[in-house]
């Protein structure tokens, strides 16, 4: 976590990838702040809650959304998405095509084991 937290950008966020097979990659993830809304097209994503404490916001729609890569979207905020509580020890799959965004109170950090998987349609 110290590792990461030293690397963060000015979002407060900081990743390292782990492994990339042919379709897939782990990464670790560190947040001190929260971060914007996301949709990945081609992607799920597995978050294994490593330490701290967010709120996960998924489904609805992105407000302000904008392609920021290819196959990638992100904006300022989610209209409509169900929130879910994380700790230490959750385990939460959102499936490509959802928008998501992880919400931390002030003073919180968040770090978590990401596991992106290509989904074929």
């Amino acid at each position: 976590e110290q590792k990461l937290a030293q690397k963060k950008d000015a979002t407060g966020t900081a990743t390292e990838t782990l492994k990339k097979y042919a379709t897939d990659y782990s990464m670790l993830a560190y947040r001190s702040q929260s971060g914007k809304a996301e949709l990945h097209e081609k992607f799920a994503d597995f978050y294994v809650v490593v330490d701290g404490n967010a709120t996960l916001v998924s489904g609805g729609t992105i407000v302000h959304g904008a392609p920021s890569a290819p196959g990638e979207v992100r904006g300022d905020s989610i209209t409509g998405g169900k929130e879910m509580k994380l700790k230490k020890g959750d385990i939460v799959h959102i499936p490509a095509n959802i928008p998501h965004q992880l919400m931390l109170a002030k003073g919180d950090t968040f770090q978590y084991f990401i596991i992106k998987v290509q989904e074929v349609n």
